[in-house]
């Protein structure tokens, strides 16, 4: 009998979307269980990657943490997917890039209405700090492959993988792929 495919998720500085989107495969999960075994993942709540034989990466890196997640699936994985637009090319996180980062900080935690009397930025070592741009997932490792789309459909989702567990190139056509 085959073994089945190793596959871990991860989300980084995004919305979790891409993740509602496998999950939207709606039954066709219990087929693809029949196929994969999960490693790390939101299903299981495994904290370390382990090897793997794909690594699905949704959102953009925002943070020193982001980085170590990121390095690690690199490393495990045989495969890497950037899934959705964060992944991809940085999506709505990164609109705050053309902003300085202390003027950001300064202003959601110092400067705005409501706050309370000594408000400050948070400076605390169990934080991750945070990078001054956040950055798609192919400026820091190298990626195999990306999934388009904020998020992807479940039918591309489900196509891509389907396509590369079954040892094809995965292909998603205009139908599969939108932009809304």
């Amino acid at each position: 009998m085959k073994s089945k495919v190793k596959i871990a998720t991860t989300s980084l500085a995004g919305c979790f979307g891409c993740h509602m989107s496998l999950l939207d495969i709606d039954l066709r999960l219990l087929d693809l269980v029949q196929l994969v075994d999960f490693d790390r993942s939101p299903i299981n709540d495994i904290k370390r990657v382990g090897a793997c034989d794909v690594g699905l990466i949704e959102g953009g890196v925002c943070n020193a943490e982001n980085i170590e997640i990121l390095r690690d699936y690199r490393k495990h994985c045989k495969i890497l997917v950037a899934v959705g637009a964060c992944a991809v090319n940085g999506g709505l996180p990164a609109q705050r890039n053309h902003l300085d980062l202390r003027d950001i900080l300064e202003e959601v935690y110092q400067t705005s209405p409501g706050l309370a009397p000594g408000s400050a930025i948070p400076n605390d070592p169990e934080l991750p700090l945070p990078l001054n741009k956040v950055h798609p997932i192919h400026e820091i490792v190298r990626v195999d492959y990306f999934v388009p789309g904020c998020p992807p459909p479940a039918d591309a989702l489900w196509k891509f993988l389907t396509d590369l567990i079954a040892g094809r190139t995965p292909v998603l056509g205009h139908g599969l792929l939108h932009y809304d």
